[in-house]
């Protein structure tokens, strides 16, 4: 079997594959989205690192002795948002797989969801961020929108490459 007839097949397999499958890259498409919206608004201060970086260094220093360089630090933000935004969309495409056509509140949830199960509640107990009482609310919202937007497009590219993969 071909791997275009198995993406096609309405079988159990086939359905969630394609499901897996645009869900990730909707959530690599959301990520670069979100990215490219917290070059514009401000999610934190200037002096705060992200927590991303934050692991990131943590990583390097156990494994190499020394924390990542300033200048290494935009990439080292990348390798770990565009898997964690991928994983995300992969989950998500795989809650889609029985629920057909475009749904843009379901991204504005997606988003809305992931921002309060991370930024506002799991980042802050790890210590990775500070608590939300601590983060001005302009700041919140910056990144409330941004991962809205994180979701909305993870949606629109989900739906997009389901009826791709389909026909």
């Amino acid at each position: 079997m071909s791997m275009n007839s198995l993406l096609k097949s309405d079988s159990y397999i086939s359905k969630t594959g394609r499901s897996l499958i645009c869900g990730f890259v909707g959530g690599l498409a959301g990520t670069a989205v979100k990215s490219l919206i917290e070059q514009f608004l401000p999610v934190r201060n200037i002096e705060q690192r992200s927590a991303q970086i934050k692991i990131v260094d943590d990583l390097s220093t156990k494994i190499t002795g020394t924390p990542i360089s300033t200048q290494n630090e935009a990439l080292a933000e990348q390798l770990v948002s565009l898997p964690v935004g991928g994983s995300l969309g992969a989950a998500y495409g795989y809650g889609k797989k029985d629920r057909h056509g475009l749904r843009p509140m379901d991204g504005v949830i997606f988003g809305a969801t992931t921002w309060a199960s991370t930024h506002e509640t799991s980042l802050p107990i790890l210590g990775l961020e500070p608590k939300p009482t601590e983060v001005p609310l302009r700041m919140q919202m910056n990144e409330l929108f941004a991962h809205i937007a994180f979701g909305v497009t993870t949606e629109l590219v989900r739906h997009y490459l389901e009826n791709q993969l389909k026909d």
